[in-house]
């Protein structure tokens, strides 16, 4: 038998996170807290199977590449710069506070200076993923409140890239500045932006886009790993600085190409992966053992991150003049720790800064702060509630008026996900309506073009969060679902018909099996594009065939309600078929004009007797560029007037006589 100890830890820890993301999920929690208590169930200080540290830990850092890369990729000055004014003191005031008093906490411990700063940091900072994502599930990304917690968190991956630039000088045992040290640090960083910047910024998206050129995907997506993995190794070996800010500078420069948003596309399924073993990694260097004689200890350092950062954040609207509103979500989006603080953490240790004991504890911290994360939301109403009651602390940090949640705002409308090819038609079409409205989507520059255009929207994955509820669908008229991917679709209606069991739903689906799932699901009416062209092609062909226009959509109908049975085998259908038999053989439509000479001109219907002359019925009359369908009795019939008759080829033929003065040759309709 093979002894492969690399593939058994990866599979342990793999099926080990899929068990516990899933349990978290299902509790409402962050799949991150399932990852982390996978990792603690296969790590060393728990009973049973114990993984390799080492193996997985080396693995892990290939999602700390792959984060940090993710944060340049998408880094941007520009989002920073429009929420400057709240983003920039407020970020830099918070960080102080809670890491002097993270400092101050750690030091009554008992802990070492460096400790004990490296503690106050690690807590300082918020976790990216849990951030988005909480405001994601709650519809408050796109809002100016969610807006101010994006470039807030900018600015606090900006600060992490300059702490662990600045770690290694702290090595020196008290926790003193080794001013050479720092020196050599920011020049040998400087040497590193410099060839970034002068050859980075030419030399990859030049690759990049040579190879797309290529055509081939599989050396692409290798072009798009050999650059974030090689950046950062080189970084560190070349120039000395960590791995984390080599791939963050490597997703900067890949940011200035054209193929950025390609590139994060070829990364997210790698990134997601190894983040996963990451978290894992993480989880099992918690010791348990140590966190059970001090739990006290653990219990405060968790209130100082949920409640006392909350509250620092909070207080920080007292000095930034913005609505209170925003700094209730703010703080409820910082309160939690999480990647950037293990990756803090990780470096403290490797530089002797920190204690595996010591370093656990900030896991321990970290993995129940982003637990009860999703309760620090949930308590934004009552919390916002709480304040206004007392009227003079509301007016000194409210100070720019009531802002009020989208959800609140909506009523009769129709609610749109996915502003693709197909719901940005819809969207048009709605608009012309003066229908009421609200879209959904996940790509961040379609939501910000229709905030552009004063379109009510939501950022977020309607199918992976509770993004959906926000929409109020119990007060919605319609729901269109427009995403191409079926499973997506299928979670949508599902949760959509569990929110609002009366409403109607119109879904897209893609292939022919998701058409009954869909249905089942509670969708009321399921299209699938491609049987829609099919269909309307098979319209066409009947109606250029001559067939009526009435039967042939009752036919269309027919297979649409039959969810697009290619097959001939309902009732209806082929009753509408018969019907069309029938009237192609024995029905004809034709167009006469009155000719000059006619004997009815200027007589009304009722009395020029057609239908006892010639057996055909008169249903339309084309009146200079009019038409007239049904026309009453009393109609006169007048000069240049065009009769539409339709009846046997008989009738019609005596209709065409009676009606020109002669033999003409009217075609029939197509």
């Amino acid at each position: 038998m093979h002894d492969l100890p690399l593939l058994l830890n990866i599979a342990v820890a793999l099926v080990a996170a899929f068990i516990g993301g899933t349990i978290a999920k299902y509790l409402r929690f962050s799949p991150i807290v399932g990852y982390m208590l996978a990792g603690v169930a296969i790590g060393p200080f728990t009973p049973g199977y114990a993984g390799d540290v080492d193996t997985i830990s080396q693995l892990a850092e290939l999602g700390v590449i792959f984060l940090m890369f993710g944060v340049g990729l998408h880094f941007s000055i520009d989002d920073l710069w429009k929420v400057r004014n709240i983003a920039i003191p407020g970020a830099i005031g918070q960080m102080l506070i809670t890491t002097c008093l993270g400092y101050v906490f750690a030091t009554y411990l008992g802990w070492s200076p460096s400790a004990s700063l490296v503690l106050g940091l690690a807590i300082s900072i918020a976790s990216t993923v849990v951030l988005l994502r909480g405001l994601m599930d709650n519809g408050l990304l796109n809002t100016q409140h969610g807006q101010a917690a994006v470039g807030w968190l900018i600015l606090e991956d900006i600060a992490t890239v300059l702490i662990l630039l600045l770690m290694p000088t702290l090595a020196s045992g008290d926790g003193g500045l080794d001013w050479a040290g720092l020196g050599l640090t920011l020049l040998k960083a400087t040497a590193f932006c410099a060839s970034l910047v002068f050859i980075g910024r030419k030399l990859v998206p030049w690759i990049l886009l040579g190879t797309a050129r290529s055509g081939s995907r599989e050396l692409f997506i290798l072009a798009v790993l050999a650059t974030s993995v090689g950046i950062a190794l080189a970084a560190t070996e070349i120039f000395g600085v960590s791995i984390a800010l080599g791939a963050f500078a490597a997703g900067v420069v890949v940011h200035e190409s054209k193929l950025s948003h390609q590139v994060s596309a070829d990364l997210l399924p790698f990134r997601d992966a190894f983040s996963v073993l990451f978290f894992v990694s993480i989880g099992m260097m918690v010791d348990i053992n140590y966190l059970g004689g001090n739990v006290t200890a653990l219990i405060v350092l968790v209130l100082m991150i949920t409640v006392g950062k909350y509250v620092i954040t909070l207080l920080m609207g007292v000095f930034i003049r913005h609505p209170a509103r925003t700094f209730l979500v703010v703080a409820a989006g910082l309160s939690q720790i999480g990647e950037f603080s293990f990756i803090l953490g990780q470096a403290g240790l490797a530089l002797g800064l920190l204690g595996k004991e010591q370093y656990s504890m900030i896991l321990a911290g970290a993995l129940i702060s982003i637990a009860v994360n999703p309760l620090m939301y949930r308590a934004i109403g009552p919390v916002e509630r709480f304040l206004r009651s007392d009227n003079g602390f509301w007016r000194l940090l409210d100070r720019h008026g009531d802002t009020f949640a989208l959800k609140d705002r909506l009523s009769d409308h129709v609610v749109v996900i996915g502003y693709g090819r197909v719901g940005h038609h819809i969207v048009d079409v709605l608009q012309k309506l003066g229908i009421s409205l609200v879209v959904i989507d996940s790509e961040l520059e379609r939501v910000e073009e229709l905030a552009e255009l004063g379109i009510p929207v939501l950022y977020g994955d309607a199918g992976n969060s509770e993004v959906i509820s926000q929409a109020n669908l119990p007060g919605a008229r319609l729901l269109v679902v427009t995403t191409p991917d079926d499973a997506s679709t299928s979670i949508i209606v599902a949760s959509a018909r569990a929110e609002a069991p009366e409403l109607h739903i119109v879904a897209r689906a893609s292939s022919d099996t998701s058409l009954s799932q869909l249905y089942s699901l509670g969708a009321r009416h399921v299209i699938q594009p491609e049987l829609e062209g099919g269909l309307q092609m098979v319209r066409r062909t009947l109606l250029e065939l001559g067939l009526s226009l009435r039967k042939v959509q009752q036919y269309t109908d027919a297979v649409r309600s039959d969810r697009y049975d290619s097959a001939i085998n309902t009732v209806d259908e082929r009753h509408f078929l018969n019907e069309l038999l029938r009237a192609s053989d024995n029905l004809e439509l034709v167009w006469v004009p009155l000719g000059e000479n006619s004997e009815v001109v200027g007589k009304a219907l009722a009395d020029s007797n057609l239908r006892e002359a010639t057996g055909a019925s008169v249903v339309a009359i084309s009146r200079q560029n009019k038409l007239i369908t049904n026309p009453q009795p009393k109609t006169v019939l007048k000069k240049d007037d065009v009769i539409g008759m339709i009846g046997s080829q008989e009738s019609t033929d005596m209709a065409r006589k009676t009606l020109s003065g002669r033999d003409s040759a009217a075609e029939p309709t197509k």
